[in-house]
């Protein structure tokens, strides 16, 4: 009982250190990008998606390390899920308005972002096809498969040139320190490796502990924390009034989730198992939450107060069927 309470208290302190360390990483990553001149595409495509995202590359990472490479990706389909149902909502309850959205909002960015959804499932079921398991319906990701999503996001990263083809801006770069900026950057990255591998380490022993999935416990609890630094930048844009950064910023930073996080784990690995029987349900899961933000922000192209409540409320069924499955109350997944 004692190791479980301190398993838990070592989840909330390394939630507090992600945070901590994504703020780090952000602030630096964008004062970096500024001065060193890199046009909205890199800065919002790579610099600024790669920094809210690196928690869930760290997870992806250290569970696969861990030998629980399901935990990782669980953590990831996860914080997918969470980003697009409960950030939106919150900017829009904490800023008290409705918000605006634009038509290539949601025409490019998340109908590519559906797209990001279909590509993963396909390598998931491509994996299960020619690479099966040693168990029943686990599938063997390699290195072949996993390029597919990064050539995908070779793709969402040139229709995103296109849009800023013409950019010539040079901003004023006088007040910036950059060997500071680095520095910041780099303590970033460390903080966040370390609260990370705490984590995952922290929820592994509570799944043992449990005696369920440590895939359940990686959907839920990892992907809450590692989708902290995501729901603190979108609120505080939400109370700039720059509503389609709010939630430009969920998208984004799912789309770089789903289409390189996850395959980089694979490249850094070589090859890794996952346990379709799990994924799929979920990836599943994730298709109707993606749906329900895109009819969501299409009606009248605008997020109000009560549809931000059904979305809290589409995650809360979502958290409840996991935790159901978890204590076995429910069987639709394989245990």
């Amino acid at each position: 009982m004692l190791d479980l309470v301190v398993s838990v208290a070592v989840v909330v302190l390394a939630t507090v250190a992600i945070w901590l360390g994504s703020d780090w990483l952000e602030d630096a990553s964008a004062q970096l990008a500024t001065y060193y001149h890199l046009p909205p595409v890199v800065q919002g495509g790579i610099i600024a998606a790669a920094g809210s995202s690196f928690p869930e590359l760290a997870s992806v990472v250290f569970a696969a390390l861990a030998g629980s490479f399901g935990l990782g990706v669980g953590a990831v389909v996860g914080s997918a899920i969470f980003n697009i149902l409960v950030i939106p909502a919150l900017a829009v309850l904490v800023a008290d308005r409705d918000m605006e959205s634009t038509r290539t909002l949601v025409h490019k960015e998340t109908l590519f972002y559906m797209l990001s959804v279909v590509v993963l499932f396909l390598i998931f079921a491509l994996a299960l096809i020619y690479n099966p398991g040693e168990a029943t319906a686990t599938a063997r990701l390699t290195r072949p498969l996993a390029a597919v999503p990064l050539v995908v996001y070779v793709l969402y990263l040139f229709l995103q040139w296109q849009d800023t083809v013409d950019y010539n801006e040079t901003p004023d770069t006088s007040s910036i320190n950059v060997l500071k900026q680095w520095g910041w950057l780099l303590a970033g990255l460390l903080v966040i490796l370390v609260a990370v591998e705490r984590l995952v380490e922290a929820v592994i022993h509570i799944g043992e502990t449990a005696g369920t999935s440590d895939f359940l416990w990686g959907v839920t609890i990892v992907a809450a924390a590692t989708s902290l630094p995501d729901m603190l930048v979108s609120i505080q844009a939400a109370g700039k009034e720059d509503d389609v950064a709010s939630i430009a910023n969920v998208v984004g930073s799912n789309i770089f989730d789903l289409l390189v996080v996850i395959p980089t784990g694979i490249l850094l690995l070589g090859a890794a198992t996952i346990d379709f029987g799990i994924a799929a349900p979920m990836m599943a899961c994730l298709a109707i939450a993606t749906t329900l933000l895109f009819v969501t922000l299409r009606t009248g192209l605008l997020l109000t107060s009560r549809e931000a409540y059904l979305l809290l409320g589409g995650y809360i069924l979502f958290v409840v069927w996991v935790f159901a499955e978890a204590i076995s109350v429910i069987s639709v997944l394989p245990n």
